[in-house]
């Protein structure tokens, strides 16, 4: 039997580059997103993928759909939280509402998925639970009122998570990507930047894929990624 895989907000960037990147290596595929038609055309080019539609910052959707993706295909050995709420502005301009929304994708939305899945985790005899950030996670900028709180408070969250969880066989990672992701929008935004810019989602996919497959005496908890032409 393959080994399970969900993945939550699989978009056209990283998220589609994860769910390829298992697939390809021999993982059956759980997809999680509120665009339900992304996810059906994605199904329909990864056979044996499961398309679960679900809003990650509701609880009764999100244990909605886990339900019907467990009764499908079972316990996931990997689950990679990519959902992501962000906005820009600095604090006096954005709405405190963005801010409590971005909150319940990036921190709620993880921490309902980890209750779920590490205990089912450890039952099953081991797991890797990782959530994807940036460098808002470490450092407040200004304009990133509205995301950088809630992507460290997801780092601490997972950091937290781990300490507890690890012990028990289950690895919890942080992934944080400090580069621009190579996707149609971006490019249109930095039209004069060189390719080497940015980053490939192939490349956040593979070193996803590495984290979840480290040997347990050498698990790392913080891995940062950026491309070796950023401009410091």
């Amino acid at each position: 039997m393959k080994p399970l895989i969900l993945i939550t907000g699989v978009g056209p960037g990283t998220g589609s580059a994860l769910a390829r990147r298992f697939h390809e290596g021999g993982y059956q595929v759980a997809m999680m997103a509120r665009n339900a038609d992304r996810l059906a055309t994605l199904e329909r080019e990864l056979p044996g993928s499961i398309a679960v539609p679900c809003d990650v910052s509701d609880p009764q959707s999100l244990e909605s759909a886990l339900a019907s993706m467990e009764a499908k295909a079972g316990t996931p050995k990997v689950v990679i939280h990519n959902a992501v709420g962000g906005a820009f502005g600095n604090f006096l301009d954005i709405a405190p509402e963005i801010l409590e929304r971005n909150f319940k994708v990036n921190v709620m939305g993880f921490l309902y998925l980890a209750r779920w899945a590490a205990p089912r985790m450890e039952r099953a005899g081991g797991g890797t639970l990782l959530a994807t950030g940036n460098t808002s996670a470490v450092r407040g900028k200004a304009n990133f009122a509205g995301f950088a709180p809630t992507k460290a408070a997801q780092r601490i969250l997972a950091e937290s998570i781990a300490r507890e969880m690890g012990p028990k066989g289950v690895h919890v990672a942080y992934l944080m990507i400090d580069a621009v992701i190579d996707l149609p929008w971006t490019r249109e935004r930095h039209k004069d930047a060189p390719d080497d810019f940015f980053i490939k989602p192939t490349d956040i996919a593979d070193e996803a894929w590495h984290i979840a497959h480290q040997p347990r005496s050498a698990w790392s908890f913080l891995t940062e990624v950026r491309p070796f032409g950023e401009r410091w």
